[in-house]
């Protein structure tokens, strides 16, 4: 039976850290999201959900998006990671929030029923 050499200069892989793991720092270190209220999205009218988010996207100097289109990649992307731990009220409340921030910025909703 073979025996195994062990080397002197063995080196351990490097901790290459996950792609999701790079997504937060890269948003962070570019500074490129909007200022928001906190406790935002927890809020129960959707109409002040959509108010707070154009506001904060109005009066962002950072965004490089027009207003509607920051506001609403913030609240989809809220909506995305909070994935199953949102209750389906929550839920129906931020989709609402959309709703709400389509007709303050004045853009039809738009419905993919392939035609």
């Amino acid at each position: 039976m073979p025996q195994l050499a062990i080397s002197s200069t063995f080196e351990p892989k490097p901790n290459v850290p996950s792609q999701s793991a790079l997504l937060v720092p890269i948003r962070h270190r570019n500074q490129q999201c909007l200022d928001l209220e906190p406790g935002v999205f927890s809020r129960d009218d959707p109409r002040k959900i959509a108010l707070s988010l154009k506001r904060s996207a109005d009066n962002s100097q950072r965004r490089k998006a027009e207003p509607f289109a920051s506001a609403m990649v913030m609240l989809n992307f809220y909506i995305n990671r909070a994935g199953r731990h949102l209750s389906v009220r929550q839920r129906d409340v931020l989709e609402q929030a959309k709703d709400e921030l389509r007709v303050l910025y004045g853009r039809p909703r738009v419905n993919f029923d392939g035609f």
